[in-house]
């Protein structure tokens, strides 16, 4: 809930409208109830009459009810508002809005103006690309650094999924987003292949989406799963000192998920890397196969958490995806993304993930 009161309504109106906006009116629809804006809340709008350089207008304030049915955090009501700010007025007979802005922990309106587009503004941080280091040891210049990097990593995830929720609702949302959102796997098969493929015929990617759905139900199980998550863990997403220390950017899709997704977006990586170093061989081995080792064995001794291999299946078939698009990938050779075809459909008929065999997949 939100403590409103009628002096910060009268700022917001004279930031919204200009100086000559003053406050004539306010309270519950239909009654203007004074006793209704000391608790100012999520489907409780008010009436507010006011006017602008003497003229009257009048205005009902709201704000948007949290939900399970993705509207959990500010973030997503935010995007639904925006979204009526900019169309409503396009659509005939629909309500005009007036204002769009959003209350600060001061309980203070502020007005978003005619918005165009949002921007965020990061610190700077120091470091380059992880993927940069990956390219030197697949060129061949492989150190000790890189498995401690990697292990590193492994313990950074370990760390982060250490926190854990207790919501199904935002469990389910995190695998239904996974299946359908527009950047994830449905997303990605829409618009980040040609149609027809000449190395995945739909009929293949019909199979994995219904198969996919098998998966769905299987993790409803999981639900207590729930953990912080990064969201988006590659090699463009780390940044390195070339010291053993590192930092992270970009994170996405929502701060609780299934901790095997980030788990599966950096092996994957190292898969990728790893068949790159050797395209003819459609194998992991060498460097690579050591760091696929390390990250995965220093993240189960941190965690002790078997069940993660349960739930991973899914999570690669969306990295593998990515990494298979040409494009996103224009440049594979032929070899390599035929094993991360194989990989990405077979991996999800082992009810648990064999990590120590991951070739296997590639066959």
């Amino acid at each position: 809930m939100i403590d409103l009161k009628p002096e910060s309504v009268s700022e917001y109106l004279r930031r919204a409208f200009g100086p000559g906006a003053v406050l004539a009116d306010l309270g519950a629809i239909g009654t203007l109830d004074k006793q209704g804006i000391k608790r100012f809340g999520y489907g409780k709008p008010l009436l507010v009459r006011f006017s602008v350089d003497g003229e009257p207008r009048e205005g009902v304030l709201s704000v948007m009810r949290g939900d399970k049915y993705g509207h959990q955090f500010y973030w997503d009501r935010a995007a639904i508002l925006m979204f009526q700010f900019e169309t409503s007025a396009r659509l005939p007979r629909h309500v005009r809005p007036m204002g769009l802005g959003y209350v600060d922990d001061q309980n203070r309106l502020i007005p978003v103006v005619e918005p165009r587009e949002f921007f965020i503004m990061n610190e700077k941080l120091e470091g380059y690309d992880y993927f940069l280091d990956l390219e030197r040891v697949r060129e061949g210049d492989y150190r000790p650094g890189d498995l401690e990097l990697a292990r590193g990593l492994a313990r950074w995830l370990a760390e982060i999924h250490a926190g854990k929720k207790a919501d199904p609702d935002l469990y389910y949302r995190h695998v239904r987003n996974l299946l359908g959102a527009s950047e994830c796997i449905m997303g990605l098969v829409d618009e980040a292949f040609p149609h027809p493929c000449e190395f995945l015929a739909d009929e293949d990617f019909i199979r994995l989406e219904k198969r996919l759905i098998d998966w769905r139900w299987r993790l409803r199980g999981y639900a207590h799963r729930l953990s912080v998550v990064h969201g988006d863990v590659h090699p463009w997403n780390i940044l390195v000192d070339g010291q053993g220390g590192f930092s992270v950017l970009d994170r996405s899709r929502g701060e609780w998920g299934e901790p095997a997704g980030d788990l599966a977006s950096l092996a994957a990586n190292y898969l990728l890397f790893g068949l790159l170093a050797n395209p003819d061989e459609a194998r992991l081995s060498g460097p690579f196969a050591e760091l696929w080792t390390a990250l995965f064995e220093e993240y189960l001794a941190g965690t002790g958490d078997a069940g993660i291999l349960e739930a991973m299946a899914p999570f690669f078939v969306f990295r593998g995806l990515v990494i298979v698009s040409p494009e996103w990938y224009p440049n594979h050779p032929a070899p390599v993304r035929r094993a991360l075809v194989r990989f990405l459909t077979s991996v999800l008929e082992d009810d648990s993930f064999d990590w120590r065999n991951v070739n296997k997949y590639l066959e």
